[in-house]
């Protein structure tokens, strides 16, 4: 079977190519230029880089090579939309972004999903073919939280629900019923060390958006989530159960237990 790849950047792509090759599927992978690891090409049977404002010659690469499925996956950072000197984008991608009536994540993924369906290609969720790199429910690490930890994560959890349904960001930083960061154009990474600027021994929450569709942008961890933590001194990564991914789930837990920091999928 022909699955098609869409890579941005981070280790997520190369680990998905690695395990879909390991379960005998051939790989159509298209690496998104100055985004995706080059050593992408030794997992692929058909392969090109391409400028991501490419999108009708993608969507031809893809046809071609007779894709029906297709997984996106790998970090496409949002300001990329407003550096259009660097995407170069086509008609197809102009109309495309010209159709959104907001610019938020979810909306310019959905465009993007029914663009691929009017071709023929059906985006599915990475956790079809990878199952094991969803996040578990309950404590992943030897501590647990305290009672008090534990209510910030109830109260970061909520609040991170909220940001996300206004389609702002997935990942809030709390401490004692406080937010201290909101996750917006920046990343998670990013939002982790500004609130390591202020206060320490906080508690990181990451959700799905309500509205959020995991064919397109399931949240992520791993293991530079926990390094960034630790420079930080954040002291709980709190993580929505089976709608949220861990990338090299076990280096990260053991990490994290070397940090005394804690994970948990609530």
């Amino acid at each position: 079977m022909q699955i098609g790849l869409i890579a941005g950047a981070g280790e997520l792509p190369s680990i998905i190519a690695r395990t879909l090759k390991g379960k005998d599927y051939s790989l159509t992978i298209v690496a998104l230029e100055g985004l995706a690891d080059e050593n992408l090409i030794k997992y692929a049977d058909n392969y090109e880089k391409m400028n991501i404002g490419k999108v009708g010659k993608i969507i031809s690469f893809l046809k071609k090579n007779n894709v029906n499925e297709l997984i996106l996956t790998g970090k496409v950072p949002k300001k990329i939309i407003y550096e259009t000197e660097r995407i170069k984008p086509d008609m197809k991608a102009l109309k495309m972004l010209f159709s959104a009536k907001m610019r938020g994540d979810n909306e310019l993924l959905q465009i993007v999903e029914n663009e691929l369906l009017k071709e023929g290609i059906k985006l599915v969720e990475l956790t079809k073919y990878c199952p094991e790199l969803l996040t578990p429910q309950g404590v992943l690490t030897k501590k647990k939280p305290s009672k008090k930890e534990m209510e910030d994560i109830l109260y970061g959890f909520n609040i991170a629900k909220k940001i996300g349904e206004l389609d702002i960001g997935q990942t809030v930083v709390v401490k004692d019923k406080s937010v201290v960061a909101v996750e917006a154009l920046e990343g998670t990474d990013e939002t982790i060390l500004r609130a390591g600027k202020y206060v320490e021994d906080t508690v990181v929450v990451k959700v799905s958006k309500p509205q959020q569709n995991l064919k397109l942008d399931p949240p992520a961890v791993g293991l530079q989530t926990i390094i960034n933590m630790k420079t930080a001194k954040a002291r709980v990564l709190a993580l929505e159960a089976k709608k949220s991914i861990i990338i090299q789930k076990q280096d990260m837990v053991n990490r994290a237990n070397e940090f005394d920091i804690i994970i948990i999928g609530c």
